[in-house]
């Protein structure tokens, strides 16, 4: 229930409504936002190695890390999705939704008037009556306990979390372009492994026939090597099927259907070469980087403003209304000033019963707002989290790939060496296959841990907010 009170002359009503309206300028009801204080670490626990280092502020190589890689087609993929991924599509239309939610709410400190026309015809004790009517009504509520600066207050948090959101998007998008190119570089040289081995094993088939015709060998030997060539061959069709998928997911993430950029990537590339040094920033200067950082804490402070919207409710409202309007029996009469009815005046409303419902809403706004607050923190451990673990990722995988590599060169000399001593008659064909089982193994592991490094350096720039470029500035 509320009490309304209307009043349509002045004098002390003057006076009170010029009070009110000083009201209207002071502070706004409900909490002021202060953002929150999170503790930071001051270093990474990740040790710094392998070509990271420590730096004060964010690598200004973060905003397009795509382009330390040298890498074409890479950078063209990257810009193309940006332009026309769906993903990143929807969050440009949040942003222009929220933006024009902040209009709607803007409006709400203005003057409102409607224009009115009417013109009517009916009988009366017998005789015809008509009657014409033109006006229009203008109302303005003053916002006295500053719910509507609340509400704009929200409006234009929540128009920055959706700013912040489409740049978490293109972050995104850009690190899940680079992966899946690289995963793309990584399956062709993985099949160029397999190829090159099953090549070597075709000779080595050859050649156990060739003893076991010339009564050198036997038929194990041969039934052996077939069996060993066909194993390799076997991984051939997955790879490729592994590699077109690869191809498919590439194409939609630039907004083109599957297909359509297999002629761009098709050509066999090489994995481009991580740069000798990545600068890493320290924790806070990384989390005020992170888009979804950010998201989260002005969604915490539109919150905090809708708190104070609820708590408005609780106090009067004042509104001013007047109307102006001409009414006649004919048209001709509407020009005639003695035709004018006029109204001014401001009126009050303020709720006195509604069974505890406002502070219902401001205990659920208020409760809302916790939310949001453990939303925030969440994020930035999420964000720590992130960075741990590509950070030891990049470094470890790095190291993995230095044994891998001298892995791979010892079994190189061991296939080599089975080879020729099964051919001089030496050593038995076990000795062969083992040899070229492992070459092909570490060759393989090798090439997907190459690919691995610079996907986790993707994962780690990702991880650090790099790929700012792609957003537009706020309020673009």
């Amino acid at each position: 229930m509320k009490c309304h009170i209307r009043a349509s002359n002045g004098g002390r009503l003057g006076l009170a409504f010029g009070l009110l309206c000083w009201l209207s300028a002071c502070a706004a009801v409900g909490p002021d936002y202060a953002p929150p204080a999170t503790p930071t670490p001051a270093a990474w626990n990740t040790p710094l190695q392998s070509g990271l280092q420590d730096g004060a502020a964010a690598d200004p190589d973060l905003a397009t890390w795509w382009q330390v890689f040298d890498d074409p087609v890479l950078t063209a993929l990257v810009e193309k999705a940006a332009a026309a991924n769906l993903d990143a599509a929807q969050a440009r239309f949040r942003v222009r939704e929220a933006r024009a939610r902040r209009g709607l709410r803007e409006a709400e400190l203005y003057p409102a008037a409607d224009g009115s026309g009417a013109a009517s015809r009916g009988h009366s004790g017998g005789r015809e009556t008509r009657l014409y009517s033109i006006g229009f009504d203008a109302g303005w509520e003053i916002d006295i306990f500053g719910g509507v600066r609340r509400d704009i207050e929200a409006a234009e948090g929540d128009l920055a979390a959706a700013e912040a959101g489409l740049a978490d998007v293109m972050v995104s998008l850009a690190a899940e372009m680079g992966r899946n190119y690289m995963e793309a570089r990584t399956l062709q040289r993985r099949l160029q492994v397999a190829r090159a081995n099953m090549q070597v094993q075709v000779e080595t088939y050859n050649l156990t026939r060739s003893r076991y015709a010339a009564g050198l060998g036997d038929a194990l030997d041969v039934h052996r090597a077939f069996s060993n060539l066909e194993a390799t061959r076997s991984q051939i069709p997955s790879l490729e099927d592994s590699l077109a998928a690869t191809f498919n997911r590439l194409a939609v993430l630039a907004g083109e259907t599957p297909g359509v950029l297999d002629g761009l990537l098709t050509e066999v590339r090489p994995l481009p070469v991580v740069p000798p040094a990545v600068t890493v920033a320290i924790p806070a200067a990384t989390l005020s980087r992170r888009p979804d950082v950010r998201q989260a804490e002005r969604r915490l402070a539109a919150q905090t403003a809708r708190i104070g919207v609820a708590e408005a409710d609780l106090y009067p409202r004042l509104r001013l209304a007047g109307s102006f309007g001409l009414s006649a029996a004919n048209t001709n009469d509407l020009a005639d000033w003695a035709s004018r009815a006029w109204s001014l005046g401001p009126s009050l409303s303020w709720p006195i019963f509604d069974a505890g419902a406002i502070r219902r809403n401001i205990q659920v706004q208020t409760a809302v707002q916790e939310q949001a607050l453990a939303a925030y923190e969440a994020a930035v451990l999420g964000a720590l989290e992130d960075v741990e673990n590509a950070l030891s990722a990049y470094v470890q995988e790095q190291v993995r790939c230095v044994h891998l590599a001298e892995a791979v060169g010892a079994a190189e000399e061991a296939e080599i060496l089975a080879r020729r001593k099964y051919e001089a008659g030496l050593s038995d064909f076990s000795d062969v296959l083992d040899a070229q089982r492992s070459l092909l193994n570490y060759q393989d592991q090798l090439a997907a841990g190459r690919g691995a490094v610079v996907a986790n350096l993707i994962a780690l720039y990702k991880a650090l907010g790099g790929g700012w470029a792609l957003a537009p500035a706020a309020g673009a």
